[in-house]
């Protein structure tokens, strides 16, 4: 993921496919043989109308990331939530450092002291001490972690 800089257009100016198809897939894909024609036949279009155009809003970096979210702590690795402090005239660099480790599962830019925020996802536990440490080293940043102590389920959805 990356901690995006640019803005996302305007609700206006989404097609009306292009709407209806980031609403919907923001509630999930049904777990079926072919989810996208369910998704497709719901929507009232094709199935390749709705993968051409979940293809093209990836390819415009409209959405930066579409696929399964995976509990990496329900399968027996670590996760954490972490956020570093860094000057504006390094935040792109920093960016493309913190993004180039596999552990990094999204990483937003924050209006806050703390502006970069980033989850890990570790296949051990054991792990998130040691990316925390490479991420500290490959940017001379210090990282600050905040593991979960307390679940909740939130479901957001943004409409547009």
């Amino acid at each position: 993921m990356s901690a995006a800089t640019e803005r996302p257009r305007a609700d206006s100016e989404f097609t009306e496919v292009e709407r209806a198809v980031i609403n919907r897939l923001q509630t999930g894909l049904p777990l079926v043989h072919l989810p996208y024609a369910v998704v497709a036949d719901e929507l009232g279009m094709t199935e390749q109308v709705l993968l051409n155009t979940l293809k093209d809003l990836l390819a415009r970096r409209i959405l930066t990331r579409f696929g399964p979210m995976f509990h990496a702590g329900e399968m027996g690795g670590g996760l954490t939530l972490a956020a570093l402090r860094i000057p504006e005239q390094d935040f792109e660099d920093v960016t493309r450092t913190v993004n180039a480790f596999d552990e990094v599962a999204h990483n937003y830019r924050r209006e806050h002291e703390l502006n970069m925020w980033f989850v890990l996802a570790t296949e051990a536990p054991e792990d998130i001490a040691r990316v925390i440490a490479a991420i500290e080293s490959a940017t001379g940043y210090p990282v600050y972690n905040m593991p979960k102590e307390e679940e909740f389920h939130v479901h957001l959805h943004f409409p547009v």
